[in-house]
């Protein structure tokens, strides 16, 4: 994470804050960065320094007309300084920040079929309090080669118990 981009984001988290407007933020910056990793396309033409800084406002304003002005006014702020580079950076230091004020943290939860709100809500209660938060918000992503069971990644800690996991396990020390 560089300093540039803990800087930008921290100055919007305390905006944000300011006006209330913590989650609408943050929910705008999870869109913009997944804008910019499907279309590498419209990232490439907007952070290229052949685009004129008039066409690059334009665009910044076409693309994300829908998206609060405080998030709007980042990327401007960002696009004149030629920072657009870290964006995606400063999005995720933006929701590291308001994941810590919420005493939320981000989980990536494989699975062999969707799971129940039931299940995510059990999930998210037993390994928040693992890790000293209060909840988790989870993204649930199918994944049938684990035959059984769930892998669940939280930050850089990852609980496995997938039914593949233990074979591949059981086979190691079988074979010694």
């Amino acid at each position: 994470m560089s300093q540039v981009a803990e800087r930008y984001a921290l100055a919007l988290f305390q905006v944000a804050q300011k006006h209330e407007s913590s989650l609408d933020i943050e929910h705008d910056l999870r869109e913009v960065k997944k804008v910019f990793e499907l279309t590498p396309e419209l990232y490439n033409l907007i952070v290229s320094p052949k685009l004129s800084a008039d066409k690059r406002t334009n665009l910044i304003n076409e693309v994300f007309s829908g998206a609060n002005p405080f998030v709007v006014n980042t990327l401007q702020l960002m696009a004149e300084r030629k920072r657009l580079d870290e964006v995606k950076s400063m999005v995720d230091e933006f929701i590291t920040l308001s994941n810590n004020a919420q005493g939320i943290e981000d989980a990536e939860v494989y699975s062999t079929r969707p799971l129940t709100e039931e299940e995510r809500s059990s999930i998210s209660s037993v390994f928040a309090k693992k890790i000293g938060k209060q909840s988790l918000r989870i993204e649930n992503i199918i994944d049938p080669s684990l035959i059984g069971g769930l892998r669940i990644q939280i930050g850089n800690r990852i609980y496995d118990s997938s039914v593949s996991t233990k074979l591949a396990r059981l086979q190691r020390q079988l074979i010694g």
